[in-house]
């Protein structure tokens, strides 16, 4: 499965290079649309996720302008606020269907994505998925939802085999492992998903020793840390979102345990822009997250990359590479299917999503397409190392910015 990835993402670099001056060059043609696509934008852009929710919110702000020269599409944003909550969610979507939407997008959390999958299904109006990876989402049955990003499942695959591959990389063969989780929807759906899959996995060398779970919103974590560093575990593997991969980076320092490494087989928090204004370069660093990645080198990806600068001129894609890439993927998946459709009716909009086939897209992996439950199979990912304060591709060898480093320098060795 790792070669499999590998080699879509050579196949994307290579017609990415090869038709990156054309396509800068002169926008894709235009065609005129009679009306308007109305796309209720549900993401949390307060509470608990704020600050990935307005990353993903950028993705979002950016994609009209783009969209118009891509597709002819005039695209409208009905922006929602789900404040990183599932009722709020479901209401947030039933309202904004009563006031006009067509299509909703959203919503980064699996189970607020959960509860609006169900409100879609019952107003049969198009979902289209752009992050979150529990499996149950495109796993019910649904018609109307379509998922842009890797379930739990692949997420866990591609993650461990690129964590074979630093190992490798790096002529290391740790022996053990405590495993760290956050305790919602998403972090129990890849536990229970580490917990069936790993023991299969012969080629990698390390045993969990333990399993520590957390609450999403708690403030301290002085006592999970302290059980964790009791194993005497080699690394830990990581499942967290952003503010408590804080909190758990501040309390191994303050509780002076030096891992060999911080390592996520897939979960957002360790490559945000907060996480490195949190941390600053000294403690950020040398963390390492397998997840779904942009393809810098991908002409789309310099597109998209020079309207974020536009709009949004103090920030760096790179610090919001997988909340907007995939947030922009799911408006151009959006304005695709309108565009072919030729109509906003939701059924005809569903029908269009499921023989979506987009070759030019900004995330590693094969073609967009969807397969009966409305899942994109095709996604890749990348180990990501941040180094010196930024988030640096270390693998796979072939798109690597810089060598991976394991084991990393502990706290008090750094500059």
């Amino acid at each position: 499965m790792s070669m499999l990835r590998r080699r879509d993402f050579n196949r994307l670099a290579a017609v990415s290079a090869g038709a990156g001056a054309a396509t800068l060059a002169a926008p894709a043609l235009v065609r005129a649309q009679g009306s308007k696509l109305k796309v209720g934008v549900l993401l949390p852009r307060s509470g608990a996720l704020a600050f990935i929710g307005q990353s993903c919110q950028r993705g979002a702000d950016i994609s009209p302008p783009l969209l118009k020269e891509m597709y002819g599409v005039d695209v409208e944003l009905m922006n929602a606020d789900i404040e990183s909550n599932v009722d709020v969610a479901r209401s947030r979507a039933e309202k904004l269907i009563d006031e006009g939407a067509q299509l909703l997008m959203g919503a980064f959390d699996s189970g607020p994505t959960a509860a609006i999958a169900q409100v879609a299904e019952q107003r049969k109006v198009p979902l289209v998925v752009n992050i979150a990876a529990a499996p149950q989402i495109t796993e019910q049955g649904f018609k109307f939802t379509f998922r842009n990003f890797p379930s739990a499942g692949e997420l866990i695959r591609n993650g461990l085999a690129l964590t074979r591959d630093v190992f490798q990389a790096t002529n290391t063969a740790p022996r053990s492992a405590v495993f760290m989780h956050v305790n919602d929807t998403f972090g129990t759906s890849m536990a229970k998903g580490i917990a069936a899959i790993l023991p299969t996995l012969t080629y990698l060398p390390f045993k969990v020793v333990e399993t520590i779970s957390y609450d999403r919103e708690a403030r301290d974590l002085s006592v999970e840390v302290a059980k964790a560093k009791a194993t005497n575990a080699d690394f830990i593997l990581l499942v967290s979102r952003l503010n408590d991969a804080v909190l758990l980076v501040r309390e191994l320092v303050k509780q002076r345990w030096s891992p060999q490494a911080i390592l996520s087989p897939g979960s957002p928090g360790m490559y945000e822009a907060q996480f490195y204004k949190a941390l600053g370069n000294k403690y950020s660093d040398y963390c390492i997250s397998n997840v779904p990645w942009y393809n810098p080198n991908a002409a789309l990806t310099k597109r998209v990359d020079a309207q974020f600068h536009k709009q949004f001129p103090q920030e760096k894609l790179m610090f919001h590479a997988l909340n907007v890439g995939f947030t922009f993927e799911a408006m151009m998946i959006a304005a695709d299917a309108y565009k072919r459709a030729g109509s906003t009716n939701g059924q005809a909009l569903a029908d269009a999503l499921r023989q979506t086939q987009i070759t030019e897209h900004v995330m590693i992996g094969g073609p967009i397409t969807f397969d009966a439950k409305g899942q994109n199979t095709r996604i890749a990912s990348a180990c990501i190392q941040n180094r010196n304060g930024q988030p640096m591709v270390v693998l796979p060898k072939e798109a690597a910015q810089i060598a991976p480093v394991y084991p990393v320098p502990g706290w008090q060795q750094r500059a």
